[in-house]
């Protein structure tokens, strides 16, 4: 949607409203669902634990409605953007194996941001889940300064998006502006490796969550700008599905990790393993124009 509503100049810079958007998801989010854990149903109704109802129900119900909220309002006022309605030439067979998302597409430059954007989401991601795990093991964190944790996330997230990417992306370039924000990731993982207070903690949850907000609209970005237009639907699809794959097998994969290792290792792996990102992004040519892509 932002690439059919987007120029091409401004095209990071809508990306990064909806990274903003994301971040502010992560302050507002963990307070209402601190809020409404304080009503516990059990206690309310004991009856109804027999049905299946646990003191952390209401959280669950409270999202369970936001959603619902949302896809009203989606079905309700959410227009067609694509108004060209651009078609592929070309029917592509669609298929429930995973391993169809690393097929590669004719255009090299694409692929390269494609496989980029799994990898760090995929070592990004697995991070990011075990950051209670850590703060619980390593500084005793309850739940309430693990909430607190995520909204200082969100608002270095959303302060970012909106203030720097926004406003600097198309002039720096976003494949460099990519490339800064892994350099930040990586620093923050060597000093969340080390950490042994608050004030080391959230200095690499800064460099964390500055880098991560600089590569993830970027990215997007770079993905929409490299492919023509007839097929920006199908390709930002694969783009976002590569990245969802790689939400779902990191934190799985990195969780085993830390609690056989422990987390100072994992970290230091894991910032090393930046590397894999780092090098695809880097071998991205030249950003062409949706009209005269490189394959």
């Amino acid at each position: 949607v932002v690439a059919d509503v987007t120029e091409e100049k401004n095209r990071s810079k809508g990306m990064a409203f909806i990274g903003m958007a994301f971040g502010l998801g992560f302050i507002f989010g963990p307070a209402i669902g601190g809020l409404l854990s304080l009503v516990d149903l059990t206690n309310l109704y004991p009856l109804s634990v027999e049905m299946g109802i646990n003191p952390f129900s209401m959280p669950a119900l409270g999202a369970a409605l936001l959603t619902f909220l949302n896809l009203f309002l989606v079905l309700r006022f959410f227009k067609e953007t694509n108004k060209e309605q651009h078609q592929a030439k070309i029917s592509h067979p669609r298929s429930i194996n995973p391993l169809v998302l690393f097929k590669p597409l004719p255009y090299a430059n694409v692929n390269l941001v494609n496989f980029g954007h799994f990898f760090f989401l995929f070592l990004f991601s697995g991070m990011e889940f075990t950051l209670t795990f850590f703060a619980a093991e390593k500084l005793g964190f309850n739940a309430r300064q693990n909430a607190l944790m995520f909204v200082f996330i969100g608002l270095v997230l959303a302060f970012t998006q909106g203030g720097y990417v926004r406003r600097k992306a198309a002039s720096v370039g976003e494949k460099k502006m990519s490339l800064q924000g892994l350099f930040l990731v990586m620093i923050g993982l060597f000093c969340l490796s080390f950490t042994t207070n608050k004030m080391l903690l959230y200095t690499a949850l800064f460099f964390l969550a500055t880098g991560g907000a600089m590569v993830i609209p970027c990215l997007t970005a770079l993905a929409s700008l490299l492919l023509p237009k007839e097929v920006q639907g199908r390709g930002l699809g694969l783009f976002r599905s590569l990245g969802a794959l790689a939400r779902v097998v990191g934190p799985l994969l990195l969780s085993v990790i830390y609690w056989k290792i422990g987390s100072s290792s994992l970290y230091l792996i894991v910032a090393v393993l930046f590397c894999i990102p780092l090098l695809f992004i880097s071998k991205i040519k030249q950003v062409k124009k949706n009209s005269d892509f490189q394959k």
